[in-house]
């Protein structure tokens, strides 16, 4: 079906030239909001009415008449219907719909896939520092990145996944000094472990179990191996800078032990610390005075980012001599770009919300070519965990919020998944441990799964019973796929190349859940209607490649989103 509606788009292209030299550059199909409407619509005779002077419904009817006389129609199109001032609305023929089925048998896993194209593009997410557990706002971003990574990879982007962290910070201080309370004894409760919450010594210690554990570590000496370094303790409690660099060894291995759990890898960890050290931190300084958009004020150097649009000017270097957060930013991006990415994504917080316009401005500043825009951002807003009806507020582990760990442990690395991108990032969630595990039709990844597992059993059984297997459907006659439910879970098939290029676009995975869970609710209806395996031979093969097409775009679709795809239930 796909190359039927190539071919009759460029059918309609040709007819629009000819009304109009250029218009077939806007040649396009839409989806009618009614089903019964038909499968696709034309808007073009409204959209030239008025620069040619003509009346729409005429123009429509002229275009009909070209359309019907196009062999590519004859053979593809049932009817076609003008309706309102001008409306085109076609009807596929059976056997229009019908090729789908067998462009997905024959792409197999490639279907919905892009040519590889000549770009590449970076994605950061997660990007948490090393100062504690993953949190289950870590685990949306997770979900999130790797699905928009999976998403432009179909569209034959080359791909970079970033983890970026600040390794040398205020909260790095904050775990090392609370870490060596723990290694000399003392605990919180402790006179020594301040509790009040106005008070800001308060801030400068972490309360979860997990800082004992490390502690402990400590004390025995251990070597910890992560997946960006490998450290040896030496059991010295006053050895500060060794207490640091064993805990953040520690941390990074637990974090990637809840990336593991996750079944989530990064091409590269990028260290803030690195930005300093190759000296990228001083040449952004640089280039940021070379550019005459700094000042100086008060003994701090000003960057005056109203000029690109922000509300007001930065401080880059404050009084002190020390840089703010806002410096190594821009210094981040910027070699983001030097390295190659012309297209950047960061998925972060919505507290992250008021970083966009001043690295975007910086980052115009730094004068290198950067377009206007550049890096794209995701913005999602934190998770709340709700189990047995009342909110989980609090972890063992982490000592102050639930973590990503938490979630896998209560229902598992599918369901965390796919419920976390069951939403749009920045609307507010709510994730039910209790319907993730429910095996019905309310919980979202179960319907799916099931559906494709109920699809597994069919193929299985008509195997048990002497069918040859799945490669002698690819080029059976499907000319028996005529009722309605067949027809609309074709229509469903033929969709998901473009939802895939919409989601990319608009770095939208929850476009690609409720696809799949329509997808599913098709099947699942179809399956009501239709018995699959019947006495008729052409009829069952017929059915058999449709499902058997099903389930392998519902693998696709799962697989794009880093969910499995059973094949027992």
């Amino acid at each position: 079906m796909l190359q039927v509606k190539k071919d009759l788009l460029a059918v309609l292209a040709a007819e629009l030239d000819k009304l109009s030299p250029g218009a077939g550059s806007r040649a396009a199909f839409e989806t009618p909001k009614v089903a019964a409407h038909g499968d696709f619509a034309v808007t073009a005779a409204m959209q030239l009415a008025k620069p040619l002077k003509a009346n729409p419904r005429a123009l429509g009817e002229q275009l009909k008449a070209a359309l019907e006389a196009a062999p590519a129609f004859v053979q593809w199109v049932d009817a076609i219907e003008i309706a309102g001032p001008g409306f085109l609305n076609l009807r596929l023929k059976p056997a229009a719909k019908q090729q789908v089925v067998q462009e997905v048998l024959a792409q197999g896993e490639r279907f919905g896939m892009q040519a590889p194209r000549d770009e590449k593009i970076i994605v950061e997410f997660v990007s948490a520092n090393p100062t504690g557990p993953l949190h289950v706002g870590h685990g949306r971003q997770a979900a999130l990145g790797d699905a928009i990574c999976s998403l432009y990879a179909s569209q034959g982007w080359a791909v970079h996944r970033e983890f970026y962290y600040n390794d040398a910070g205020v909260q790095i201080d904050t775990l090392t000094k609370s870490t060596q309370l723990r290694a000399k004894g003392f605990k919180p409760g402790d006179d020594c472990w301040p509790t009040d919450s106005e008070n800001p010594l308060a801030k400068n210690f972490y309360n979860g179990d997990y800082i004992g554990d490390i502690a402990q570590a400590f004390l025995a000496k251990q070597t910890i191996e992560a997946d960006d370094r490998a450290f040896t303790a030496n059991g010295d409690v006053e050895d500060y800078d060794n207490i640091r660099n064993f805990a953040v060894a520690y941390l990074r291995n637990e974090q990637d032990k809840d990336l593991q759990a996750f079944n989530l890898k990064f091409d590269e960890y990028y260290l803030e610390s690195s930005l300093y050290q190759n000296g990228h931190v001083d040449e952004t300084v640089k280039r940021l005075i070379a550019s005459g958009h700094t000042y100086e004020q008060d003994g701090a150097l000003w960057l005056r980012t109203t000029d690109f649009g922000d509300d007001k000017d930065r401080v880059m270097r404050k009084s002190d001599g020390t840089y703010t957060y806002f410096l190594p930013d821009v210094a981040y991006h910027t070699q983001k770009f030097l390295r190659g990415y012309g297209k950047a994504v960061n998925i972060q917080g919505t507290d992250h919300h008021g970083t966009i316009a001043r690295v975007r401005a910086g980052l115009q500043a730094v004068n290198v070519g950067i377009p206007k825009g550049y890096p794209d951002y995701v913005l999602h807003t934190m998770v709340r965990v709700v189990r047995g009806g009342e909110e989980v507020k609090i972890s063992k582990r982490a000592g102050s919020y639930v973590t990503l760990r938490d979630l896998i442990e209560w229902t598992s690395k599918d369901a965390v998944r796919f419920f976390l991108l069951s939403r749009k990032p920045d609307t507010e969630y709510t994730f039910d441990v209790d319907l993730a595990v429910a095996q019905n039709n309310d919980n979202p990844v179960f319907y799916v799964q099931y559906a494709h597992a109920r699809i597994c059993s069919v193929l299985r059984g008509w195997q048990e019973q002497g069918g040859a297997g799945l490669p002698v459907l690819s080029g059976v006659d499907l000319s028996a796929l005529q009722g309605p439910q067949a027809q609309a879970l074709m229509q469903m098939l033929a969709q998901y190349p473009e939802m895939l290029t919409n989601a990319a676009d608009g770095n939208a995975p929850h476009d690609v859940t409720f696809y799949l869970r329509d997808l599913a609710s098709a099947y699942h209806s179809y399956y009501d209607a239709e018995r699959i395996l019947v006495d008729d031979e052409a009829t069952k093969l017929a059915r058999l490649a449709l499902v058997a097409a099903v389930a392998q775009v519902l693998r696709n679709g799962l697989a794009v989103l880093g969910v499995s795809a059973p094949e027992r239930m």
